[in-house]
């Protein structure tokens, strides 16, 4: 219930301010560019919109700079529904001693001016960073180096060409309307070697997760892909409308630490991972359908409501460490492209972590999926439980 404090500009000696959980604060205390020592700063919205223009630049030894609106519950960052307070973006990146960064930036414009002011030779210890229009009541995450982006229009504010950091954690993109495919994100794509997890949710213009002239048109040799996603761990795409296809196949060796691929409410969804170029120029790829490729350690397959879903892979998939599979309402999927583990004797078991997979309609797995071994559905039913 606090609702006002004091002048702290007699406080020159303090080093750590601590207001959060003050929600009812009506205004920031005055006397705070005074406060030249200060080293840990954190706090709430204190009836503000925006943090106060100027202040930062006089507090130039603090190393933790965290502006909350909400509480820290179960050590994960909560995002509120209301907007958050927001920064100055070259006013944050003259901190030189900072360690610790948790905000909240207006727009594209100030996250990028953030980014090219910022000391790019001394990378931040944790940083969860939201940039646009917050809209949900919270983010979850469980990483230290997180960025939120919420209904942004990337025609207006630039692409994402320089937006992330090269040692991202965790990257939630929602509601970025025109946003074409992940491959705007050229940084991303060339350093993020650290980012584990991937969540985008309601990006309508995103039709695939990798634009088709990074790797058609143009092709790199193969040792320029070296790095890309090889960190991923979980992966997940959430009412995507146009989506329709997520990794091509050249990325597929990389993704050796995926271990959760969740695609759901993709209406035009077609293929999860996709051919190779003449597989996209309409010619069968040969060399696609009989490679095989491993990914060791994927334990959830999650696929929900995408009624175009034609295929998993062109390519046979190795996962031998698949736990949980979910297929529900994917009924123009014809051909799963998993091949369960095959005994000496040639005959197909199941993946030895396998639990449970969830089927619906039971018609579908009856009557339409086939498997690459033709014994595999019959070794596979006493895991499935029809939804």
């Amino acid at each position: 219930m606090l609702r006002h404090v004091p002048s702290l500009e007699k406080l020159r000696a303090l080093k750590r301010l601590d207001l959060s959980g003050s929600l009812a604060l009506e205004k920031m205390p005055q006397g705070m560019e005074c406060l030249c020592n200060l080293s840990y700063l954190i706090m709430d919205g204190c009836g503000e919109k925006e943090f106060p223009s100027g202040l930062l630049p006089k507090l130039s030894h603090l190393q933790v700079f965290v502006l909350l609106e909400d509480s820290v519950v179960d050590n994960r960052f909560i995002f509120p529904l209301y907007s958050p307070i927001t920064v100055k973006g070259k006013e944050v990146g003259c901190l030189r001693k900072l360690e610790t960064l948790e905000c909240h930036f207006e727009g594209c414009s100030d996250f990028v001016e953030y980014l090219n002011s910022r000391d790019k030779t001394r990378l931040l210890k944790k940083y969860r960073i939201a940039v646009g229009l917050l809209h949900h009541n919270h983010y979850e995450h469980d990483k230290n180096k997180v960025i939120v982006l919420s209904k942004l229009s990337i025609n207006r504010d630039g692409d994402f060409r320089d937006m992330f950091p090269e040692d991202i954690q965790q990257l939630t993109i929602d509601e970025c309307d025109d946003a074409k495919s992940l491959c705007d994100v050229s940084s991303l794509i060339k350093y993020a070697t650290d980012l584990e997890y991937i969540y985008i949710s309601s990006c309508n213009s995103m039709e695939s997760l990798v634009s088709s002239s990074w790797y058609c048109s143009a092709p790199l040799p193969l040792p320029s892909y070296n790095g890309i996603f090889t960190g991923l761990k979980r992966f997940n795409c959430s009412g995507c409308k146009s989506m329709k296809k997520l990794f091509p196949l050249v990325l597929l060796p990389s993704l050796v630490n995926l271990e959760e691929i969740t695609v759901e409410e993709c209406e035009k969804m077609e293929e999860i991972i996709l051919g190779t170029r003449s597989d996209e120029e309409g010619v069968m790829g040969e060399e696609s359908s009989n490679n095989e490729f491993k990914l060791p350690k994927l334990r959830l397959l999650h696929l929900v409501g995408l009624p175009e879903l034609k295929s998993i892979c062109n390519a046979t998939l190795i996962c031998d460490s698949l736990e949980v599979i979910w297929i529900i309402e994917c009924e123009k999927l014809k051909r799963m492209g998993i091949c369960p583990p095959l005994l000496e004797n040639g005959q197909p078991s199941p993946p030895p972590s396998l639990k449970r997979m969830y089927i619906e309609p039971k018609e579908w797995w009856e009557s339409v999926v086939k498997w690459e071994h033709p014994n595999a559905k019959d070794v596979l039913l006493p895991f499935v439980r029809f939804l």
